[in-house]
């Protein structure tokens, strides 16, 4: 199978200086976040005066350009340009692909820069460790496996028609995720203004414990320590906790004992942007043995008028966000809760039999999801298959 630099089938791209050619009108530009990691397309476009353009913005692109980001290559933002974005400007940071289309199929160019081949030799030659990079010439240095153009347009048919299949279950598994949200809403009304009338008077001080976990750096007396993993605000998502990644931290066993979590536990975050005041969720014991950093609040349920997954949705709720955003104290852009707001939040409590119902039909939802992850991930590993096997002329 022969193999070509992508930069040897590729037409140049125009460029241009808005600030000094574009006057003030105008123009659509294409942001490095304007890319959808997930949707492999361009989502969200700003319009921008040319005047007060970024200094990345630069290449006019047309209909069908492959855009590949440089930055980060391990996300594999890639999209092609649609129709209504033909003569759009796009950032610096993408490496913009035009295929020759005499002699490269633009359907499977697209295929290629997303392929698990491609993806692995742009990380492999990735510079910077926090911000990991490519650059043009070595995108167009990559090279793809050259078949005759019929056989390159057959080849992105089938990975078009398995594409679909795959993005159609994707979206099936994001509108599952939407329904707990519903189901809560069914069982216990708009909780902002409380339209199902349920006990007011509680404060979550009188429900829960709340804790701040274990602080990086402190000092201690004891030499007697031992690596324990432990959750940091980067862990704790709204609704989920993000798993790949969790680090460890020297405790004693005290600490250990002290910060521990247990199962049901709801973890909240201390603070960040406004939107993400308080985000938490509820550990499920997805380690034998984890703590807390103390920029984490553990809250545990110690009176059984609540049910820790209740009392979790509530405090996500458009009610509890509300409430740390009002309390909460903001400084630069970041605002901040702490354990004494926490204990504060004024409880809504329907009838504990109501709350149990909804856990149970939220265990149940979380079981489905569970179903469809694992089937997804069987999915995306097939796709895996059959491009390797298609860029290997084995279709």
């Amino acid at each position: 199978m022969k193999h070509v630099s992508i930069g040897d089938f590729v037409e140049r791209v125009q460029t241009w200086n808005p600030q000094k050619e574009g006057g003030n009108s105008p123009f659509q530009y294409i942001d490095i976040g304007a890319v959808s990691q997930t949707e492999k397309a361009i989502t969200e476009v700003q319009t921008v005066r040319a005047a007060e353009a970024p200094s990345r913005a630069r290449q006019i692109v047309r209909a069908g350009d492959i855009l590949v980001s440089t930055v980060r290559p391990n996300l594999n933002a890639v999209a092609v340009v649609p129709d209504d974005l033909d003569g759009a400007t796009a950032s610096t940071g993408f490496t913009v692909l035009r295929p020759n289309k005499r002699k490269l199929s633009g359907d499977f160019l697209f295929h290629w820069v997303r392929a698990p081949a491609f993806i692995t030799e742009m990380i492999k030659l990735a510079t910077g460790q926090s911000y990991p990079a490519v650059s043009d010439k070595i995108v167009k240095a990559s090279k793809v496996p050259l078949f005759p153009l019929d056989e390159q347009r057959r080849i992105a048919g089938l990975l078009d028609q398995a594409d679909a299949l795959r993005r159609l279950r994707f979206r099936a598994l994001e509108k599952l995720n939407t329904l707990g949200q519903a189901i809560f809403h069914e069982m216990f009304g708009d909780l902002r203004t409380n339209e199902r009338g349920w006990q007011e008077g509680v404060t979550l001080r009188d429900l829960a414990e709340v804790v701040s976990g274990i602080t990086k750096g402190r000092k201690v007396k004891t030499e007697v320590l031992r690596k324990v993993p432990y959750l940091a605000v980067s862990n704790v998502q709204d609704r989920f906790l993000k798993m790949d990644v969790v680090k460890t931290i020297d405790a004693t066993e005290d600490e250990i004992d002290r910060f521990r979590l247990y199962r049901d536990d709801i973890l909240l975050t201390e603070g960040g942007d406004p939107d993400k005041l308080g985000r938490g969720t509820l550990w499920k014991e997805q380690l034998p043995e984890c703590i807390h950093q103390n920029h984490v609040f553990r809250v545990r349920v110690t009176d059984d008028r609540v049910r820790p997954a209740f009392l979790s949705w509530q405090l996500g709720s458009e009610r509890g966000k509300a409430y740390f955003l009002r309390s909460a104290k903001q400084t630069t852009g970041i605002a901040s809760i702490n354990k004494t707001q926490i204990n504060a939040f004024p409880m809504l409590l329907p009838p504990p039999e109501l709350q149990k119902q909804f856990e149970e039909r939220l265990n149940g939802l979380e079981a489905r999801l569970g179903t469809y992850k694992n089937a997804n991930i069987q999915l995306e590993n097939l796709f895996a298959s059959l491009q390797h096997r298609a860029f290997k002329g084995e279709l």
